[in-house]
């Protein structure tokens, strides 16, 4: 993933966006890196191509941002996306 493929925050909200969409296989890597314990500075390294060296304040607000839409799409946003493919 390059750095032109996400946004420094991901939309909030109570609705699936085509953020979110574009994004699930971002948010599934970003649940199991957390699962596993993995080092946040590792995960924007590997997953958002951010030396979280050179700017530690974005990078981790990147990786927390991101983490939480994956939760609220655990929680929330799936919802949306079965809902979609009823119809």
């Amino acid at each position: 993933m390059s750095n032109e493929d996400y946004l420094d925050e991901p939309p909030e909200g109570s609705t699936l966006t085509d953020y979110d969409r574009g994004h699930l296989k971002l948010y599934l890597r970003l649940l199991d890196a957390d699962a596993d314990g993995a080092d946040w500075r590792e995960v924007v390294q590997v997953l958002f191509d951010i030396d979280p060296a050179a700017d530690p304040g974005r990078a981790h607000h990147i990786h927390e941002t991101h983490l939480t839409r994956a939760r609220w799409m655990t929680e929330h946003g799936y919802r949306h996306l079965l809902r979609s493919r009823q119809h």
